[in-house]
């Protein structure tokens, strides 16, 4: 009998919520397909193909819409954004990331991607001088060495078919991001980077099927789950590899400081890693403890290698699946290097004016963060609606990417149109590659430029052949492929 009460009140109150959902009259329309009760929520069952899928038709119905739709999750209102305009109102209106951030706290605590807003303005204005481009010159070595590196492992997929470059690329990228991040070699410890591999992976995988399944979204819920014992195995892993050489750094940090060892006198970019910033800024200034360094270093590693290496990823595929653009970056290799075989310097990457282009509309095509999500603090007033202060709102990447403004060849795959600013929209958000407005990727400049430099070593050495028509995608967290994205590469004549 207690149990038909409690059914009775839980739908009553849910009949209730649904009704009551949107006294706003200048509400959004709403998407297509909404059932009483659940919403849209039956729209998201299945695996993270399925999830992708979905995603992308709720893009194009939002822009068929004017930019702007309601989305019901129950009895929950949220709100799809895929106008550029709008996307910059919300985006500099409420800096606060939505509660589904929390799922990764437990990996990243306060570091910038899910840190609350006062922790992040802080914390921020502390770590924008680490990224500067002094700082980020001393990186050229590392990043050239790394390059031939990957250049050389690649030597053995020559003439052989095809094969999947993301898995070279991955660890490669990851060897680099630890490199300048801790400056720790693990090129050599293969069992280390394929731990930390999969358990990066196997983390996204924990909170995309607890983003999923509703009811672990509550914290008592999901810490009685065998998904939470799951998870804590394999933050084990990856706070292993950042803690320990923490303590290492630390105490040599200290060592040298009380033997007063002196400062390298030589000229031109010194070669400073990430993390004796952080240690410089917590010990000379207090600005942070061991454990928010650690959270820091976290962020860092995943912001600098999954991220990179799935871009590289989709920019070798795209190249491959279209010869006048591949062949457009040898003529600009080409005329910036000669035949030397000599390392790519600052000014080449200045020269690098058609790659960067490319490397731009691939993230265009495969933006692999295709959603940003806010929490409305306060009503905010778009162009052709409002949205109602406490809910959820997701900023559409892939969506933005695909806008009007971008002409009718949106959906086309063609770099030349970086080379004109008279080509490109006006408004700055119509490219969100980087995160739209003020919470925008601290490492855009170093990211691009070490992307840069993987890839005017790979195309100096080889021709690639492939075709992204074939590959199927998913949304775990970021946008990974499934299948179909491998490729085939020849030594260049």
């Amino acid at each position: 009998m207690l149990t038909v009460a409690l059914i009775l009140v839980f739908l009553s109150c849910g009949i209730l919520a649904w009704r009551r959902r949107n006294r706003n009259k200048d509400e959004p329309p709403p998407l297509p397909g909404a059932l009483p009760l659940i919403g849209h929520i039956h729209l998201f069952l299945g695996n993270s193909s399925h999830l992708w899928n979905t995603a992308k038709k709720m893009c194009y119905h939002s822009l068929d819409a004017g930019g702007v739709t309601s989305l019901y999750i129950g009895p929950r209102t949220t709100y799809f954004v895929t106008d550029p305009e709008d996307c910059l109102t919300v985006a500099n209106t409420c800096l606060q990331k939505d509660s589904f951030y929390d799922f990764g706290k437990s990996w990243f605590g306060n570091g910038l991607i899910t840190a609350d807003v006062q922790t992040w303005k802080v914390h921020r204005k502390l770590l924008t001088p680490a990224f500067n481009q002094s700082i980020l010159d001393g990186f050229i070595d590392v990043l050239n060495r790394q390059s031939r590196r990957l250049v050389k492992n690649l030597e053995m997929e020559v003439d052989k078919g095809p094969f999947d470059h993301f898995a070279y690329i991955l660890l490669n990228v990851l060897e680099t991001t630890c490199l300048n991040v801790m400056a720790v070699d693990f090129s050599d410890e293969t069992l280390l980077n394929s731990e930390y591999v999969h358990a990066t992976e196997a983390m996204f995988k924990c909170i995309i099927k607890r983003l999923l399944k509703f009811w672990l979204h509550s914290d008592i819920v999901f810490n009685w789950s065998s998904l939470k014992r799951k998870q804590d195995e394999y933050l084990k892993i990856l706070h292993n590899m950042s803690s320990t050489v923490l303590k290492k750094r630390k105490a040599e940090y200290l060592n040298n400081k009380l033997n007063k060892v002196t400062e390298d006198t030589t000229k031109g970019p010194k070669f400073r890693p990430f993390m004796d910033l952080l240690l410089e800024l917590a010990i000379e200034k207090g600005a942070f403890n061991d454990q928010e360094i650690r959270e820091h270093v976290d962020t860092m590693l995943f912001g600098g290698h999954d991220t990179s290496a799935t871009v590289l990823m989709y920019t070798i595929l795209l190249v491959g699946s279209y010869h006048e653009v591949q062949q457009k970056i040898f003529e600009e290799l080409h005329d910036v290097f000669g035949d030397e075989d000599r390392e790519v310097t600052k000014q080449d990457l200045l020269r690098l004016v058609y790659l960067e282009a490319v490397l731009k509309e691939s993230i265009r095509i495969y933006p692999i963060a295709p959603f940003i999500i806010r929490y409305l603090d306060q009503d905010v007033k778009l162009r052709n609606c409002t949205l109602s202060k406490g809910r959820t709102c997701f900023l559409s990447v892939y969506g933005v990417h695909r806008h009007p403004m971008w002409g009718p060849d949106a959906e086309e795959f063609k770099p030349e149109r970086w080379l004109d600013s008279k080509t490109l929209p006006k408004c700055p958000t119509a490219f969100a590659g980087f995160g739209m407005g003020r919470r925008y990727c601290i490492g855009k400049v170093y990211a691009l430029m070490s992307m840069k430099t993987t890839l005017a070593h790979v195309f100096r050495r080889y021709r690639v052949f492939g075709n992204h028509l074939w590959m199927v995608t998913k949304m775990d967290v970021l946008l990974k492929p499934v299948s179909g994205h491998h490729v085939t590469i020849e030594i260049r004549k």
